[in-house]
């Protein structure tokens, strides 16, 4: 089967996360929103790429981490779902 990629995407609070996190649960590959993750991490370090620091720097780290979902999720079988907020 060929791997088949939906955006979930949407306003603020509006349950995307609460979406995927029970599409996960239901055994679907799914992936976090990358500006999530990167707060995340930039929070247990120095936090240089934090939005509210340095927007570029959150943007750029923002994109390759998208790229490298895709990259990543390609070789999928069936539906993989991301969150993009």
């Amino acid at each position: 089967m060929t791997s088949r990629h939906v955006v979930l995407s949407g306003c603020s609070g509006g349950g995307k996360s609460t979406l995927l996190r029970a599409l996960g649960q239901r055994g679907c590959d799914v992936v976090p929103e990358p500006g999530r993750r990167i707060v995340e991490e930039e929070q247990r370090g120095d936090g240089g790429a934090l939005p509210w620091v340095d927007l570029a720097a959150f943007a750029l780290r923002a994109i390759e981490i998208a790229a490298e979902d895709r990259r990543r999720m390609s070789g999928a079988d069936g539906w993989v779902f991301f969150d993009r907020g």
